[in-house]
């Protein structure tokens, strides 16, 4: 009796020291979300102070934010080829040296053209980590908290994002508007050395991918790692199981768009396409100037930027406690539906002129928690889970690819819309984009929760028999 009851504790033991171990592991990658959240939501605090440097119109301003997306594109396009080469680990490594070369150059520049070139060589390392950082996550996860861990990629990107805004509202305080518009951007830009330099670090010091080792015929290599995950019997499967589905055909661009994994690749792009379009971003970088809109000061529109980020901070972590509890699809379903809500009364009190008080306030609050509880978490894990081994890579970065091409979209359209189409249509815009969503996943995303990564393939081969 006392035998059985000491192997089970064993058993307990070794169960908590496998979850520490990948948990401390995932926290790490995810601190690539920081990066990702603070360096895309700087520029809110930080533009407005520009637009009097340098004389900036609509479509430079739009131009100030959406620079640093014109670098993610690339950054998330290449990463997946590059990941599979040279291993995700590296290329991480390298993702957040670009990050801190590109904050101190965003810092520094007499010109506007020597901060586009600066914030483009950031936007390279947030498109890696954006890429590779949820799909390191996801490699290492056990299933059965894979959401949450690789969700807590999101929540490092939302923490990153409210500390951007505190960070922003303490250096605009600091001088007087002179001092703001000569000096206080810069700092703002520069600050983002120190959560890069933290990132690169740790990096040191987390294992490489096993499935990436195993991919390159280093199994004894991977054992290790898989071992401290699941325990000795589970990890002799887990080898057993990533081998035979490397052993299958090579992963191909070709093959992404076989009748196996057609769909799944239409469901990664259309998610992620649809995480930008229904206005986030607009919003995380323009908060301030929104609020202006209903006649707040500076100040004041900086204090209700803040309640936007901690609101998502806040409801970020709600889901990353729902998402393995509940599932995927049942967030999105329930996040696009009051995202739709939201948007629809934020543009008809603009419409109607019933900006004064805090109506405006409340509904954006109520739209970033839907968000941050469905299509901002939920989308990044299923782009790093619904993909199949040995096509996981490439498939990975041309969805993350996507997404950025649909945020430099938004955000560089954002203020010509805003002056020249107004916030009601807008918000209006936003809003059919949030009832595209609802149908779309409603129609076409499968639930993955409690899924391993190779039962993916196994999914959606069954769909399409």
């Amino acid at each position: 009796m006392s035998s059985i009851t000491l192997e089970h504790g064993s058993e307990q033991d070794s169960q908590k020291i496998s979850m520490k171990f990948v948990t401390l592991v995932s926290i790490v990658a995810a601190l690539g979300g920081l990066l990702f959240g603070f360096d895309t939501a700087v520029v809110s605090g930080a533009v407005g102070f520009m637009e009097k440097r340098f004389n900036l119109n609509d479509f430079q301003t739009g131009w100030a934010v959406s620079s640093l997306i014109i670098g993610c594109i690339p950054g998330a396009l290449f990463s997946g080829m590059l990941s599979d080469k040279f291993g995700r680990k590296k290329v991480i490594i390298a993702a957040a040296l670009l990050f801190i070369i590109g904050s101190i150059g965003s810092a520094i520049p007499n010109t506007f053209s020597g901060f586009i070139i600066a914030r483009m060589i950031g936007g390279l390392g947030i498109g890696i980590t954006s890429t590779l950082c949820p799909l390191y996550n996801a490699e290492i996860a056990p299933a059965k908290y894979r959401g949450r861990l690789v969700a807590l990629n999101q929540l490092a990107t939302v923490t990153g994002i409210s500390l951007v805004y505190f960070v922003n509202l303490w250096i605009a305080g600091l001088g007087d508007d002179a001092w703001d518009i000569s000096s206080a951007w810069r700092w703002m830009f520069g600050f983002g050395v120190i959560p890069g330099a933290l990132f690169l670090v740790l990096l040191f010091f987390v294992p490489e991918s096993p499935r990436w080792l195993i991919k390159q015929g280093r199994a004894a290599a991977a054992l290790p790692i898989l071992l401290k995950i699941h325990g000795e019997e589970l990890a002799k499967q887990e080898v057993r199981d990533i081998k035979e589905s490397f052993d299958q055909e090579k992963g191909s661009f070709r093959q992404l768009f076989s009748r196996g994994l057609r769909m799944a690749l239409i469901v990664g792009v259309g998610l992620a396409v649809l995480q930008q379009v229904t206005g986030i971003n607009a919003v995380m970088y323009y908060a301030p100037e929104i609020f202006k809109e209903t006649g707040a000061g500076t100040n004041a529109a900086l204090i209700q930027t803040i309640f936007v980020g901690l609101i998502n901070l806040l409801f970020t972590i709600l889901a990353i406690w729902l998402i393995d509890k509940v599932g995927r699809k049942a967030l999105l379903l329930v996040g696009s539906a009051a995202m739709l809500i939201s948007l629809a009364v934020i543009g008809t009190a603009f419409q109607t002129g019933h900006t004064s008080g805090p109506l405006v306030l409340i509904f954006i609050l109520i739209y970033v928690a839907a968000f941050a509880i469905s299509l901002g978490p939920v989308v990044w894990v299923l782009i790093s889970e619904i993909f199949p081994n040995r096509v996981r890579g490439i498939a990975t970065a041309i969805a993350s690819m996507a997404l950025w091409i649909a945020d430099y979209v938004v955000s560089q359209a954002f203020p010509p819309m805003l002056s020249s189409a107004g916030p009601a249509a807008t918000f209006w815009i936003f809003g059919v984009m949030s009832l595209i969503c609802l149908v779309f996943t409603w129609r076409a995303v499968p639930e993955t929760k409690g899924k391993s990564l190779e039962e993916m393939e196994s999914m959606w081969a069954q769909k399409n028999a």
